[in-house]
């Protein structure tokens, strides 16, 4: 992946055509649900010539994933014998994935070559702002950490000035060469850093994902850091979809792992420049493929090329991800997709969820419910909120049908309206 970053966009768009014919081939042999879907567009396994004919295919939803669950899979994989991950969503959804090692290694290898766009080299230690992190508890994990790959963690659901300058004095010992973390987290950091002084946190890459970097925040983080930021955008389900390199002036497509559209209301494709509605098919999970798979984020086409060299083509910002942090009674505050992301993988039930924060003590929670939802889940989740908020907050659980978009397309799973001015 080194090597063919450098490709011209015609070589690299040959190999995606490849890799299509042969997950065409590979479904229509292996997958009844997907053959079944193309069967009900008139179309056969010969008829694959361009990619318009991948584009005769309905878009697939999160819902239908949800509701077809182990459908998806391909003849010949087992749950049991493959990777399983659940993720929350940036919007608010469960959803089960599977994949192979293969295509792990596959997605971890793009990912990793990303990292290096931002000046950051493997092995070096990396100091992450990320919520609720799985730290090291065996030796062999610890192990690992130390030798392999170092990290150091600023918790996003407790972000307070100890905390910060605790991360601060790791971040002396370790010596991160890269900053790491959510889009808000890294702002949030920036404005402590400023605040407190502290002089040490010197990386010299920052990578931002997870959620919509936005513009000042992005100027506060770079003005603190005097680093560029990198911005990056993916989704669990079929994992990096674009990053920028070291000009910063787009995201360049990961069109060797994937097909990725953008389309308008009508279905119909957006212009360059035209915000659409992302749909991605993964040309690497056979496992359980994810064909036109609606991402449920609005971004844009870019038909400009970039100065780098690379032939990868570039998307520009995605508008679809907001996130509030949400402020305890301590004025210590907590990222919303921390919340989502943990309630939704560890309780059941829960298809979808927003969290609307009247004053420090007031909490609303829309609740999409699945079969499972209960009394006993209703319990776990208010118990879940006062180990965060506090035991006297006064929470509100509505259950809902559905949590709608906004007219931007943006669905805000946490809305903060306190005002802390």
């Amino acid at each position: 992946m080194e090597e063919t970053q450098y490709y011209s966009q015609q070589k690299l768009e040959a190999i995606q055509w490849s890799r299509l014919q042969d997950l065409w081939q590979f479904i229509w042999r292996h997958n009844d649900f997907y053959r079944q879907r193309f069967l009900a567009c008139g179309l056969q396994e010969q008829d694959l010539r361009s990619l318009d004919d991948v584009r005769k295919l309905p878009v697939l939803t999160k819902k239908e994933i949800r509701s077809q669950g182990s459908a998806l899979l391909s003849n010949g994989f087992r749950q049991n014998n493959l990777l399983h991950f659940k993720t929350g969503g940036s919007t608010g959804k469960a959803l089960d994935i599977f994949i192979t090692e293969e295509c792990s290694e596959l997605r971890n290898a793009c990912a990793r070559r990303h990292d290096r766009w931002t000046g950051w080299e493997p092995g070096e230690p990396i100091g992450a702002a990320w919520g609720n992190p799985k730290l090291p508890k065996s030796f062999r994990a610890k192990l690992i950490d130390n030798c392999v790959q170092p990290f150091i963690y600023l918790d996003t659901m407790a972000v307070t000035d100890q905390s910060v300058r605790q991360f601060a004095k790791a971040w002396e010992v370790k010596k991160p060469t890269l900053l790491f973390g959510h889009a808000h987290s890294l702002y949030l950091l920036a404005q402590q850093v400023d605040t407190l002084k502290i002089k040490s946190i010197q990386p010299v890459g920052i990578l931002s994902t997870s959620m919509m970097l936005l513009p000042h925040e992005r100027a506060v983080i770079e003005k603190v850091f005097k680093r560029k930021v990198t911005d990056r955008y993916g989704c669990e389900e079929v994992s990096l979809i674009g990053c920028e390199c070291e000009k910063h002036d787009g995201m360049h497509m990961n069109i060797e792992h994937l097909i990725i559209e953008f389309l308008r209301e009508d279905g119909s494709y957006a212009a360059p420049g035209e915000p659409g509605r992302i749909v991605v098919t993964d040309l690497m999970n056979k496992a359980m493929p994810f064909i036109r798979y609606e991402v449920e984020d609005v971004g844009v086409r870019l038909d400009r090329k970039c100065s780098c060299g690379r032939g990868l083509p570039l998307m520009g910002k995605v508008n679809g991800r907001v996130a509030d942090f949400l402020i305890k009674s301590d004025g210590s505050r907590v990222a919303g997709i921390s919340l989502i992301e943990n309630t939704l993988t560890d309780i059941n039930g829960i298809d979808q969820m927003q969290i609307v924060q009247y004053s420090i003590n007031k909490f609303k929670l829309n609740i999409v419910c699945g079969v499972e939802f209960g009394c006993s889940q209703a319990g776990q989740l208010e118990s879940y909120f006062r180990g965060i908020f506090g035991s006297d907050i006064i929470i509100e659980l509505q259950k809902i049908s559905e949590i709608k978009a906004e007219k931007s397309g943006k669905y805000r799973f946490s809305i903060c309206q306190v005002n802390t001015l």
